[in-house]
């Protein structure tokens, strides 16, 4: 009777304790677990916040270093643009010259400034430095909910440390107004639907740039073909009909773009000297995209990195319509290749690189940009190949942002001598182009030079940092497996 009493309560007490660890078990998951999901993800944000506050800072600090250490010069045309300005504050009259002066109209107030302060033309000249980094500050609050903000932040640094605007920004030309705006107008047109006036900002970017209304042709026709609606034709034809207007108010005739009889000199190439738009179109694309003085391959290899998997994939999972805004720029591009591959003046001749071509650079960082950002989910190939051109943007930036400065005005000697008779070698020629100059002579760098240039490598090697991890892991786990299959000494015979 004992017995049974005691096995009685052994089991009374093994149960209650089963019941109240069943208890304890429901009461703790819904308590702790989430406590603990909350401390990882207090975490994250704490890393995102570290993160995001880093790259803010070296935006602003790659930024004022632009403006601080780098030298600045009007440029050639530019020089004539400033000229036009100075006669329509001074003389309230719209002077005739061949370039547009819609960009060049907003550095109006900077004229101003100047010439209160005793120096328009310094204050001038800075007008694409400030417009860059004004465009890269409104666009950031524009879309900062509709792209992911790290992946914003990447573009922005790469587009200064990565790409050929930091050589473009020291000069007064139109180039980089007009990259800007047609770019970042179709980015912001096309995530914000809400500010179709963006489209606006694209066709005074092609108005701009008269040349550029082949670009626009196919970036409208992409469009229209992608959303099945006509009125985007509208933007080509506001384009159009500025173009018109400044033409009528610059030389009195809607049609007159002032470059009649337009040519070059006389040189040992067999084309040269012939006006407007009479190069041959083959070698004109080859010389735009291949010539190592001169080609999209080797100023803007960005293009060459395999990013449509990657925006499709979070075009599902995020509904960005990124992948359509990547088209739409490629499609800007293949217009101005198709463009200026016939015009006599295609290389755009003595500056650094292709300087018509400098909208390239926005793509080609943005994809170099979702590289990094995805880095995780791309095979080793990818990552290896990622980092490579990398290191090949930033050279591009360092060299055209320094070294064309230490060059003797842009170009070796050789180029320039005999009226520029053999000027064709410093584009075609890898130990006379402007990319690869610096590996043959040796120039001396000055203290400022010499500070932008390691804030450059410093801001590069904390974007690559990351991706350098990640290869390198890869490459241990590809290099292990690969050993394990066809290294180990048990499969091996005489």
């Amino acid at each position: 009777m004992l017995g049974n009493f005691q096995r009685m309560n052994k089991n009374f007490q093994s149960s209650s304790e089963n019941d109240v660890g069943a208890e304890d078990t429901e009461v703790r998951i819904p308590v702790l677990q989430p406590i603990k999901d909350m401390d990882g993800l207090t975490d994250k944000k704490n890393s995102t916040f570290v993160k995001a506050v880093i790259e803010t800072s070296l935006i602003v600090v790659c930024l004022i270093a632009l403006f601080l250490l780098l030298p600045r010069d009007a440029g050639a045309d530019g020089l004539v643009r400033y000229q036009g300005l100075l006669q329509i504050v001074m003389q309230h009259k719209i002077p005739d010259i061949r370039y547009s002066l819609i960009g060049p109209s907003f550095a109006l107030p900077l004229v101003w400034i100047g010439r209160k302060l005793g120096n328009p033309y310094g204050w001038t000249i800075s007008y694409n430095q400030i417009l860059f980094s004004f465009t890269l500050l409104v666009s950031f609050f524009l879309l900062r909910k509709r792209i992911d903000r790290a992946l914003l932040r990447k573009f922005y640094l790469l587009l200064i440390i990565g790409s050929m605007f930091t050589a473009h920004l020291a000069f007064f030309y139109g180039e980089v107004f007009t990259a800007l705006l047609v770019g970042f107008g179709v980015l912001i047109a096309s995530l914000r639907s809400d500010l179709p006036v963006a489209w606006l900002a694209v066709a005074l970017g092609v108005a701009n740039t008269p040349a550029t209304l082949g670009g626009l042709v196919l970036l409208v026709l992409k469009k229209v073909f992608d959303n099945k609606r006509l009125r985007y034709a509208l933007v080509f034809l506001g384009g159009l009909a500025l173009i018109g207007l400044v033409n009528w108010l610059q030389h009195g005739n809607p049609l007159n773009g002032g470059y009649t009889d337009d040519h070059g000199i006389k040189t040992i190439m067999p084309y040269s000297s012939l006006p407007g738009f009479s190069y041959p179109f083959v070698f004109g694309v080859l010389s735009l995209t291949l010539s190592f003085g001169k080609g999209l391959l080797f100023f803007a290899p960005g293009l060459l990195l395999p990013v449509r998997k990657t925006l499709l994939r979070w075009q599902q999972q995020k509904q960005v319509l990124l992948y359509q805004v990547y088209t739409l720029w490629i499609a800007f591009i293949i217009g101005l290749v198709l463009v200026y591959a016939r015009w006599w003046a295609w290389s755009g001749a003595i500056f650094w690189g292709p300087r018509f071509l400098l909208f390239a650079s926005i793509p080609a960082s943005f994809a170099l940009a979702i590289r990094i950002h995805d880095r995780k989910e791309a095979s080793l190939a990818v990552n290896f190949l990622t980092l490579v051109i990398f290191v090949f943007s930033v050279w591009v930036c360092i060299d055209g942002a320094v070294y064309q400065w230490a060059a003797a005005w842009h170009m070796p000697s050789v180029c320039t001598q005999n009226n520029y008779n053999l000027e064709m070698m410093c584009y075609y020629i890898p130990e006379f182009s402007a990319l690869w100059l610096p590996f043959t002579q040796h120039y001396v760098l000055n203290i400022q030079q010499k500070l932008f240039l390691g804030i450059i490598l410093v801001t590069a090697t904390y974007i690559a940092f990351p991706l350098f991890l990640q290869t390198v892991w890869q490459s241990w786990n590809f290099l292990k497996k690969y050993g394990k299959e066809h290294f180990t000494p048990t499969i091996w015979r005489i």
